[in-house]
């Protein structure tokens, strides 16, 4: 069966067919939508939904001036925690039955984030619009596309709580995804409900040889790694020895770029890769054209964008607001500028902080980029280092050597009576740390004119650290934080910090 010959219900055929439209009317039309389906709830009422409503013309600029907004802690503690007691209509229509357990990288309390029928069929719609862009893309093998779906995601088995249940996004998706989709889904149901990580990976790494291949969908990390362990189990030259029809791997929650040079070592032929911004908030945004490095914004789906400059008068080091910032809409956002993401949902996020930097490289295209998260910037003198500089100028460094780069994080320290940027860096291969360092701090200053200056004054030293892939994926499987959806923080902070430097101190007393 090919996969452009599925027969998909009606409402979705509708969705997709729907015709392009200006960026702006678009979102006008999803923020008018919002409104309308959630105006008879608590937070509704309580913002006056009704009213914004009636000023027609000006229904944005009276959402901004009318709701504030919001994050997790504030939003959680004023409304999403009524809905696990089990109360109706809160932040948006109806009775929450699913929540996506969301701790980042670098929080040691999960976050419960709110899903809505109405966000898994807005999530479905962008899926399958990235899935026809497929037509236009220069494919080696057209037959992989009705190939096996390897979907390296979180556990079926969800948490049950007093009348919700409560997992991995990855998981309530695979739990409700379309009957379909079923055929081309693997590892399958009894795989895909495995809770223990590392089960799961042997599980797959077992079933390998059954299956033909043609997607791979994950977290470029795990995916690398669930790759290296099938070659190894089965004395193979590349993954292509056992599936000759893989052909895409489709990732998301952290550039590829410095994984990449690794991952590529165990192709037989090359692979397209799909970028996608799939967060447990919705599918923000999905990569439309074949070798881009850029990503559409989603602005014709179900969530209303706006931007915060991402300035140091907008906000702290740590990444908290300062004041009451002025939001800008898609069409009042500049290119080439990084801005804080402020989503409103279908499933009650309102104006909702959700922790991501982005840039729009192309307002035309509506095409955008991820450059960080709030909290994971660097900019102890006002270097303003984004992970986005970070990716490239790893990427860059392990290029010019000619070594794989599997993690990274760092550290600002204090050095002296000035400061440094203490950098950890994964990788199996023997190379110059001195000269990796120094190329690391060249690429940084190239990049980043605001660190080329802060390194001839305040900022003195750029200390280099090469420690072995498995230290990364020890400290996280240590911290209860070994998963689908689990990222190695990029810049260690606050107590994560102490915990990471605790571990670096016990590893070093265990080498003879």
């Amino acid at each position: 069966m090919a996969l452009f010959d599925i027969i998909l219900p009606k409402s979705f055929v509708k969705a997709l067919k729907l015709p392009d439209e200006a960026s702006v009317r678009q979102q006008k039309k999803v923020l008018v939508k919002l409104l309308r389906k959630a105006r008879f709830t608590d937070f509704g009422q309580q913002y006056n939904f009704d009213k914004i409503l009636l000023d027609g013309k000006n229904v944005v600029q009276s959402f901004q001036d009318n709701v504030p907004i919001t994050y997790y802690n504030n939003i959680y503690k004023n409304w999403w925690s009524r809905t696990l007691e089990g109360k109706s209509d809160v932040c948006w229509p109806g009775k929450i039955k699913y929540y996506a357990l969301s701790s980042g990288t670098s929080e040691a309390a999960s976050k419960y984030l709110p899903i809505t029928r109405d966000l898994l069929k807005a999530n479905k719609i962008i899926m399958l619009k990235q899935l026809l862009s497929l037509r236009n893309y220069q494919l080696v093998n057209y037959k992989s596309i009705g190939k096996g779906w390897l979907t390296l995601g979180g556990s079926t088995d969800l948490q049950k709580g007093v009348g919700y249940y409560a997992g991995d996004l990855s998981g309530i998706t695979t739990k409700k995804s379309p009957i379909w989709f079923q055929p081309f889904y693997k590892p399958g149901k009894k795989i895909a409900k495995e809770k223990d990580w590392n089960k799961k990976i042997e599980e797959i790494v077992k079933k390998a040889p059954q299956w033909d291949i043609g997607f791979l969908v994950g977290v470029p990390s795990w995916a690398q790694l669930c790759m290296e362990k099938i070659i190894e189990r089965y004395q193979l030259n590349t993954i292509h020895d056992i599936w000759p029809n893989f052909e895409f791997f489709v990732h998301g929650g952290v550039s590829f770029e410095p994984y990449k040079k690794g991952f590529e070592k165990l192709l037989g032929k090359p692979v397209t890769y799909i970028e996608t911004y799939l967060a447990s908030e919705g599918f923000l945004a999905y990569q439309n054209r074949q070798l881009a490095t850029s990503m559409r914004l989603a602005t014709s789906g179900s969530i209303f964008f706006e931007f915060i400059p991402f300035t140091d008068e907008n906000f702290y080091e740590n990444g908290e607001l300062i004041g009451n910032p002025k939001a800008l809409t898609f069409q009042d956002a500049e290119e080439n500028t990084d801005y804080a993401l402020v989503i409103s949902t279908p499933a009650g996020a309102w104006r909702y902080l959700i922790g991501d930097t982005v840039r729009i490289v192309n307002k035309m295209d509506v095409q955008i980029i991820i450059t960080g998260r709030i909290k994971h910037f660097l900019s102890l003198v006002g270097e303003h280092l984004s992970l986005d500089n970070m990716n490239q100028a790893i990427t860059l460094a392990a290029r010019d050597m000619d070594i794989t780069v599997s993690e990274y994080t760092v550290i600002g320290e204090p050095h002296s009576s000035f400061f440094a940027h203490h950098w950890y860096i994964g990788s199996n291969d023997i190379f110059d740390k001195e000269k990796f360092r120094e190329l690391l701090d060249k690429c940084l200053s190239e990049l980043n004119d605001d660190y080329a200056v802060e390194r001839k004054s305040t900022l003195k030293e750029v200390i280099v650290d090469i420690l072995p892939d498995k230290y990364f994926i020890d400290f996280l499987a240590k911290r209860g934080k070994v998963g689908s959806q689990i990222k190695f923080p990029r810049v260690l902070k606050g107590k994560i910090k102490e915990e990471w430097e605790h571990f670096l101190k016990e590893q070093l007393t265990k080498q003879p």
